[in-house]
């Protein structure tokens, strides 16, 4: 059905404070930690909160399903269906949380001074408790709208992005996905791709006493570092993309050589690679042979290995005038009665491997992110339902 511009007011006024701050805090309060390289136990796995998240779904009237990508490890998903006349709004997010070493009562939400504290508050369960209000709201109107309400919370963001990575070759596949990050309820249409890489120098060992019977692989790595600094100057000359800038490197782990009475053999680079649209895995690996070939050609014994890559996370670049990205703009004004802030994400998201057009908008401070006191504004949990709801409304009805 279509419904009234009176309609989609009255709908979005029904967004309720206290709920949502119930919702978020019973949220943070059930640990999600991602384990990372590490074994998956009970306080390190997304099992629990997904289970949490599917009664949540459950009792918004959503027909719900999940699918383990790892031992404890779901993806968990909740429809709301249209009368198939319309295009699939999916409202995503992940359920992990990054480590809590440190972090005091991490698990324990405590609301002071209008903001709402504890691990997952800003990041991103904020928006995984306005997506639920979204869900309430458009189930106690009893309205079937002409597309569907798919809401998604997905494994492994903060690793290795396991669970969107599912969605990508299992589905379901959206038609326009938002992603709740915490951008201060930005819109972010784009943001960069994360590439990390291993580059290995080889040499020849002998005793540090008479270096000259040796091939110091470390000396050369630091002739790789040194040309990966002239790279960086490359990427920098390059054009811009018009919101998302320059692609980056960065050199970040370092190791090699075993005692220092040997000269190293062996010396081995990672290497962080903040990518661009129209950049690839295997353009960025042919971009450090050119590199690494030069300095073969002018560095007498250089021997080198690309790889492996450990970590591949895809850049974003959904148009600007995407009918996603004008729809959360306009529900932005309509809430908060101002223009919305249009730009970049600085940080890598799931939203690419949703295979569709996507935009990052949510709750919180990315400065509060993976912080020892975090927390999220409940101003901003509330407006951002408010926003999601009108978008869905307006983008399905």
């Amino acid at each position: 059905m279509t419904i009234s511009k009176q309609t989609i007011d009255e709908l979005v006024a029904l967004v309720d404070e206290s709920r949502l701050v119930g919702d978020l805090s019973s949220m943070v309060s059930v640990p999600s930690v991602n384990p990372f390289d590490e074994p998956v136990t009970e306080e390190c796995r997304e099992q629990e909160f997904a289970e949490s998240y599917l009664q949540h779904m459950n009792g918004v009237g959503l027909d719900t399903f999940k699918r383990d990508v790892a031992d404890g490890r779901p993806n968990v998903f909740g429809r709301r269906h249209g009368s198939g006349e319309g295009p699939t709004v999916m409202l995503a997010g992940h359920l992990d949380t990054v480590g809590v070493e440190d972090y005091v009562d991490p698990f324990n939400p405590v609301v002071s001074n209008r903001k709402l504290y504890g691990r997952g508050s800003c990041d991103m369960k904020a928006a995984l408790a306005a997506y639920i209000e979204v869900g309430r709201i458009l189930d106690h109107a009893g309205l079937t709208l002409k597309g569907d309400l798919l809401i998604a919370g997905v494994a492994d963001e903060e690793h290795m992005m396991l669970g969107s990575k599912d969605v990508s070759e299992n589905g379901p596949i959206p038609d326009f996905a938002i992603v709740g990050e915490p951008t201060e309820l930005e819109v972010c249409h784009a943001h960069k791709g994360q590439l990390c890489m291993h580059i290995k120098t080889f040499g020849k060992a002998s005793h540090s006493s008479v270096p000259e019977n040796g091939i110091n692989a470390i000396n050369h790595m630091a002739d790789v570092i040194k040309s990966l600094g002239q790279y960086g100057d490359d990427l920098l000359a390059r054009p811009a993309h018009p919101v998302c800038g320059h692609g980056k490197v960065t050199p970040c782990v370092i190791n090699g050589g075993s005692i220092s009475s040997s000269v190293p053999d062996y010396c081995e680079l990672e290497v962080d690679r903040r990518t661009l649209a129209g950049e690839s895995l295997e353009s960025v690996i042919e971009e450090y042979r050119q590199l690494l070939d030069s300095l073969k050609n002018s560095v007498p014994n250089f021997d080198y290995e690309i790889g492996p890559h450990t970590l591949n996370n895809l850049p974003l670049d959904t148009p600007a005038d995407s009918s996603v990205v004008t729809s959360i703009a306009e529900a932005y004004q309509h809430v908060l009665g101002k223009p919305a802030p249009v730009g970049a994400f600085p940080a890598s998201t799931d939203a690419p491997h949703f295979l569709c057009p996507a935009v990052i908008c949510g709750p919180g401070s990315i400065n509060q992110a993976h912080t020892l006191d975090e927390y999220v504004s409940i101003d901003e949990l509330c407006a951002s339902a408010r926003i999601y709801l009108r978008t869905v409304l307006n983008m399905i009805s």
